[in-house]
Parts: C-alpha cells; sequence; structure tokens
C-alpha cells in the first residue's frame, strides 16, 4: 500500500509594509519606550526640569534689578525667552537618543522586525514634544508662583505654547542630523552645547536688544531665537504679535525643508 499524497503547504504570504495606522500605534509605543527611560537617567531629567528653573530663579533675582529696575518687571521680560531657550536645550536629546540608539545597535534590531521605516524616528521626535510641554507648563507655573501674569488671553497663551511646539518640532531636525553624523553621544552633546549656547546668548532671552551696540543689534534681529521670543512675548504679556509669529512659522519652514532631507539622507547611508 502506498501513502496518500500529502499537498503542500501553502507558503506564508511576504510580508507586507505597516498601514499608517499600524506605523503610528508603533511610532506612540516607541515614544513611550524613550520617556520611560528617564527613569534611568535622571540627569536628563534634571536638564529640561531643573536646570531652566534655576536659569530663572538666577537671572531674576541677581540681574533683574539691574537690567529691568524690578525682580517683577525682568521676569515678566525674560520667562518667555528662556521658556525658548530651555526648548533648544531639550531639542538636543533627540539627537542623543537616535545617536545611543545607532551606535547599541537598536536601530539594526528594529529593522528586522515589522516596524515602519519611520517609526523608530517619529517616536524620538513625539517624544522630545511630550518633554518640551512639560518643560513649558513647569516653566510657566513656577513663573507665575514668582509673579509672572499671562496679560493677553488663555487663547494667545495657548498660541504661544503652539507656537513653540512648532519650531521645536523643526528645530528638533537639526538635532537629528547632528545625531546620525556625530560617532558618539559625546560629541552630540559637544557640538550641541557649543553651537547652541552663541545663538541663545547672542539674542533678546536676557537683556533688550536696544541695549545693545548697533552692530550686534543687527545680528540679534534677526536671530530666530529672538524673533520667537519676540513672539512669545507678544503672546503671553502682549506686544508686536503678527510679524515675529510670521517670520518664527517662515524659519520653522526653512528649518524643515533644509534639514529633513539632510537628516534623512545620512540616516540611510549610516543604517
Amino acid at each position: 500500500m502506498t501513502t496518500a499524497e500529502q499537498p503542500l503547504a501553502t507558503p506564508a504570504p511576504l510580508a507586507t509594509r505597516p498601514s499608517l495606522a499600524t506605523g503610528l500605534r508603533q511610532t506612540l509605543t516607541l515614544a513611550w519606550r524613550t520617556l520611560v527611560q528617564i527613569r534611568h537617567n535622571p540627569w536628563e531629567f534634571g536638564d529640561f526640569s531643573f536646570q531652566p528653573i534655576m536659569f530663572v530663579l538666577l537671572f531674576t533675582y541677581v540681574f533683574g534689578g539691574a537690567i529691568s529696575g524690578s525682580t517683577g518687571e525682568y521676569l515678566t521680560f525674560a520667562l518667555p525667552g528662556i521658556i525658548v531657550m530651555n526648548m533648544l536645550f531639550v531639542t538636543m536629546y533627540v539627537g542623543l537618543g537616535l545617536n545611543m540608539d545607532l551606535t547599541k545597535g537598536v536601530f539594526d534590531r528594529l529593522r528586522s522586525l515589522p516596524v515602519a521605516r519611520w517609526a523608530p524616528l517619529a517616536g524620538r521626535i513625539t517624544a522630545d514634544l511630550v518633554k518640551q510641554a512639560w518643560s513649558i507648563a513647569l516653566l510657566l507655573a513656577v513663573g507665575m508662583l514668582l509673579g509672572f501674569r499671562v496679560r493677553t488671553s488663555l487663547l494667545a497663551a495657548l498660541g504661544a505654547v503652539l507656537l513653540i511646539l512648532v519650531f521645536a518640532l523643526a528645530f528638533s531636525w537639526i538635532s537629528v542630523l547632528v545625531g546620525v553624523l556625530a560617532k558618539n553621544p559625546e560629541q552630540v552633546q559637544l557640538f550641541g552645547f557649543t553651537a547652541l549656547f552663541p545663538v541663545t546668548f547672542v539674542s533678546n532671552v536676557f537683556v533688550y536688544t536696544e541695549t545693545m551696540p548697533g552692530w550686534l543689534q543687527a545680528i540679534v534681529r534677526v536671530n530666530p531665537v529672538s524673533i520667537l521670543s519676540d513672539a512669545a512675548r507678544g503672546l503671553l504679556v502682549g506686544g508686536p504679535v503678527a510679524t515675529p509669529v510670521l517670520q518664527t512659522l517662515l524659519w520653522a519652514a526653512g528649518l524643515l525643508v533644509v534639514f529633513v532631507p539632510l537628516s534623512m539622507a545620512a540616516l540611510r547611508r549610516r543604517i
């Protein structure tokens, strides 16, 4: 007797590219992974929580009287700028975390899984926006405890927060490019802080533009940090709004147009 021939098993279908909805869920999962990692890195939490609070306290009570005549007036002027400055420094953690994932092989492991190619990077940037929102809320709360008051409206204040987050999203792509090109996390930190200090301090974050030499005022007025600070001041405490908001959005669009293609090309070459 001969045994009946068994039909050949149907080959499993090839894995298809994850759908948009699946990619979004993966993005949120990877963003949560990034946020949970803060528990194991308390220094990072200190950088975007305690460090900006120290800046507010030190500049308000050490320099506020000399610059504005009173600590209350200086706090009204400086707090929006300090929020903008802190936003720039927090974005560097996008590049730092991305570089650590690249050097430790996390990206290689994710590529072997049915994960959308853009989800790991999108998760990093999404987590950064959550950190940014936390920092802005924290600084506003501390400022109000010290006497800062929103002099416009709740809607305008929410507009200021949204504008800062939009610029943070655009600026984070510079951090992405640095994180991809750097050989190790130390290089990311070195380049990031070395480049950010002159950009933030050669601005009107801490002092009035009119008090600077004429040649320096010209530089400060075109600095996107100064423009965003002016927009945040206008939305939070009053002043010109339309022009600085429009200029901020143009800067954000320009950063996206330039650095998104550069970052993605560098990332493809590296992985």
